[in-house]
């Protein structure tokens, strides 16, 4: 009998942030544009209240993803882009999980391939990519249409990660070896092994 496990991709997944990234990026960015653009404090209040609402349930993850990112309104992709790869620069490695960094470099070397799977906005998420390369990011898109950002489709969350990862292979028989979250999510479900990172430290994930 064929041994039809020769055939799958072996990939690793891991959620940005407070994962791989020790902080969070959405709020981190919104320092750094801030600091760049000052009235853009005047979005935090804002950002407060979709907060809670999203806490409340009372709106869904792609509407608090639209109103959260409000901030970069009149800020064309090029240029959220350039602002991105100052901030990664200025993050890149010093504020990284480090053991996960080495896992992953591990992986790389064995021919495993490599993904993040993230609700961060892709925009901004994928500049950082260009510091530490990998095999393909799976983030929310947002299309910028008349000067603000409109979720494309989903925020990437939950089991909306593994639909993406689906679509990018298509047909292609794949397999998570490894996974790692702050939440627990179904990307650590579906890994072989998986770990729940908090405060930075590495815990085996409990299916």
């Amino acid at each position: 009998m064929a041994d039809n496990s020769a055939h799958e991709i072996k990939i690793a997944v891991f959620d940005l942030n407070k994962t791989f990234y020790n902080k969070s990026s959405k709020d981190e960015f919104f320092k750094f544009v801030s600091a760049k653009k000052p009235h853009k404090v005047a979005y935090y209040f804002q950002m407060l209240y979709y907060k809670m609402l999203l806490k409340m349930h009372q709106i869904r993850q792609t509407e608090f993803k639209e109103n959260f990112f409000n901030y970069l309104d009149n800020l064309p992709p090029d240029k959220v882009d350039a602002y991105a790869r100052e901030f990664w620069q200025q993050e890149y490695p010093d504020n990284f999980n480090q053991e996960i960094k080495a896992r992953l470099d591990r992986l790389k070397k064995e021919g495993v391939q490599i993904f993040c799977a993230t609700g961060g906005l892709e925009v901004y998420v994928k500049p950082l990519f260009k510091l530490y390369p990998i095999d393909g990011i799976f983030g929310t898109k947002a299309n910028y249409t008349d000067g603000t950002y409109l979720v494309d489709g989903k925020a990437c969350k939950a089991e909306e990660k593994i639909a993406r990862i689906d679509e990018y292979f298509k047909n292609q028989k794949y397999k998570i070896v490894e996974a790692y979250s702050d939440d627990k999510e179904e990307i650590l479900d579906e890994a072989e092994k998986a770990w729940l990172v908090k405060d930075g430290e590495l815990k085996p994930y409990q299916k």
